[in-house]
């Protein structure tokens, strides 16, 4: 696990200058947390490839760059490759040499053996950057899902690439200015989804992507995508068993470390079911770990300890306060270097910080929504066609009245905000009624939020993307649809970036058995009602564990992994929301309406309406403007 840094030039026959080196060191550095174990720095004639080590795999030869036997293919990466032991083997049968054990001295090789189709021989999450020195060609490329990120934009006469986006600003050729149409999209999904970012000019390289540079020419190409196509007839028994061999193989191959591992364990079904088949194949007694809140409806920590003690794990607990979340919050501008409002960011970093104390590996159960239809708004969207059917003057006259006069509740994922939530985003079509279940402002919201400065430079239809992205999926099921969709999105900008950015905070390495690529294609091979039955979630995992896991654990209901915001907003963080989101700061940016802005916060204060969600967005947002808006704003000199 490690983070990676680097350009190549337009012009590939540009030999290193004088400071290349210092500065390359320097944009390495400015990801310590990601690697702080080794460091590789290496400059040929049009490239420089850096890297920052966590040493998992190898920790006595697993440096790099690695390259291949005559030194003309070199290469850098992030993350692990689980089936690397297989390929190793294949390619010394085909009488490849290799200097060391770790997985990534694996990828030179099988690019001189399969040259950019080596990317479908790969099991794992990875971003990696290869130079091949004999047709000055640079290859970067991303995993199936995007677990591991990457950054990149032309700047001067250089491709610039990095694992985060702040390290590009380290860059003197970089100018850069914020990026109107990704607030939106920010305001509309809770994050700035790929290929897009909040900075002009630099761009995220989607999941399953490969980009090329070679001779000034850059090309950026899909290498695969997630089929829906439907398998012969299988019966729900044999189903149940391939998709539990499946699991139990993907877990096997991602408990190789040379370093402690552990399992993140909330009591969910996704997390249990990893810690269920880990307990399987460790040779020592696994270690789970989870975080408990002092709120109830947001303490989930009773379920992971029922789940630790049924399968017989060491188990470690950490019950946190309130005031210790909040108190994180002040941090969060400071290593999010693009604005992500997901709430669960919090106790992802704080679960993050405590599991590091023990082990360096963690497994989780990130994906498993996603895959096999967890999600509530799967469920959804069967009743919305029921509700679409209503005519419209019962279910504005007279339903959508009573859903909005429900009394306020601060709990978590309660009744009326989930119906209100329902409600509000009804007139909209499928995509865009989707997104405005998870999102914070709906387009409506936003004509509201946004001045007018701002709504006249940016586009219309912030869901353009999303829609684009249906026209290549070849789901019929507009529930399987919309799961493709959050896969693409939600899942990759969202879910996937957090666990990346808070675990890598603190050097924790984090994998995702439910993202093995086998396991997701055969998912989606599977009928609905497999996934989604009736408004059962996850019908099929919860059959192939549900003798490996407690019955209350199978039954439960999906509650999430959330903060108390609502409160928070009336007390704790209530200076820090009139400070952040005052008429003066509000006046000055020029970006949110302020009389908007002061009703939201008045009506939250007051008990009139639940506006945590936006406001938790816009203070995100502001946390992001004033430390990296602030600390660069010689990058921005056209704002």
């Amino acid at each position: 696990m490690c983070g990676i840094a680097g350009w190549a030039s337009l012009d590939s026959k540009r030999p290193p200058m004088f400071g290349d080196e210092m500065l390359l060191q320097s944009m390495c550095d400015s990801i310590w947390h990601r690697g702080p174990d080794s460091e590789g720095l290496w400059l040929g004639t049009g490239v420089a490839l850096g890297m920052r080590r966590l040493s998992i795999i190898d920790l006595s030869t697993g440096d790099q760059p690695v390259w291949n036997e005559d030194k003309t293919v070199c290469v850098v990466m992030n993350g692990e490759l689980y089936n690397y032991r297989e390929i190793r083997q294949e390619l010394a049968a085909k009488g490849h040499k290799f200097h060391g054990a770790s997985d990534t001295e694996i990828l030179p090789h099988l690019y001189e053996e399969y040259g950019e189709l080596m990317v479908d021989k790969l099991n794992g999450m990875f971003c990696f950057a290869l130079w091949d020195l004999a047709t000055q060609k640079l290859i970067i490329a991303r995993d199936r899902f995007g677990e591991k990120p990457l950054y990149y934009g032309i700047f001067g006469d250089k491709l610039l690439f990095a694992s985060e986006a702040k390290v590009l600003l380290q860059h003197p050729d970089v100018q850069t200015d914020v990026n109107l149409n990704a607030i939106r999209q920010y305001l509309s999904f809770d994050y700035v989804p790929a290929p897009h970012s909040i900075y002009q000019g630099i761009s995220k390289l989607p999941a399953a992507h490969i980009l090329t540079l070679q001779f000034g020419e850059l090309k950026v190409r899909r290498y695969w995508k997630l089929s829906f196509q439907k398998r012969e007839k299988i019966s729900l028994k044999d189903a149940t068993e391939e998709l539990s061999t499946l699991l139990a193989d993907a877990v096997r191959m991602r408990l190789v470390s040379d370093v402690p591992l552990g399992v993140l364990l909330s009591g969910g079904v996704d997390s249990s079911t990893v810690a269920a088949y880990a307990t399987q194949f460790s040779s020592e007694k696994v270690k789970t770990f989870s975080i408990g809140f002092d709120e109830d409806s947001f303490d989930e920590s009773h379920f992971a300890r029922e789940v630790a003690e049924h399968l017989g794990t060491e188990h470690y607990e950490e019950k946190l306060s309130v005031d210790t979340a909040a108190n994180l919050i002040s941090e969060i501008g400071g290593w999010l270097d693009e604005p992500m409002s997901d709430g669960s960011l919090i106790p992802t970093l704080l679960l993050s910080r405590f599991v590091r104390k023990h082990v360096t590996v963690a497994l989780g159960g990130d994906g498993g929504d996603e895959i096999f239809a967890g999600y509530p708004m799967y469920y959804g969207h069967k009743v919305a066609r029921v509700y679409d059917s209503i005519p419209n003057f019962v279910r504005a006259g007279m339903i959508e009245p009573v859903v909005n006069s429900l009394p306020v509740s601060n709990k978590n994922l309660s009744f009326d905000y989930k119906a209100k939530r329902f409600v509000a985003a009804s007139k909209y079509d499928v995509v865009t009624r989707h997104h405005s279940w998870f999102g914070s402002f709906s387009p409506d919201g936003q004509l509201d939020l946004l001045t007018q400065s701002v709504k006249a430079l940016t586009e219309k239809d912030v869901y353009a993307d999303a829609k684009r992205m249906l026209e290549i999926c070849d789901a019929t099921d507009q529930i399987e649809q919309m799961q493709f969709l959050d896969m693409n999105f939600y899942m990759a900008e969202d879910i996937l970036t957090k666990v990346d950015r808070a675990s890598m905070a603190v050097s924790l390495e984090v994998r995702a058995p439910f993202l093995d690529h086998r396991v997701a294609e055969f998912a989606s091979s599977l009928p609905m009602n497999y996934k989604l039955s009736g408004s059962n979630g996850k019908y099929i995992l919860k059959k192939a564990v549900e003798k490996m896991l407690p019955k209350s654990i199978i039954k439960r209901p999906k509650k999430g992994f959330g903060i108390p915001i609502a409160e928070w907003l009336k007390g704790k963080l209530n200076p820090l929301a009139h400070d952040l989101l005052s008429r003066e700061r509000l006046i000055r940016q020029d970006i949110f309406d302020y009389e908007f802005v002061e009703k939201l916060l008045e009506e939250h204060e007051k008990g009139i309406a639940s506006h945590h969600k936006q406001l938790w967005t816009l203070l995100v947002f502001q946390l992001w403007y004033d430390n990296f808006f602030e600390k660069y704003k010689h990058k921005f000199p056209a704002t």
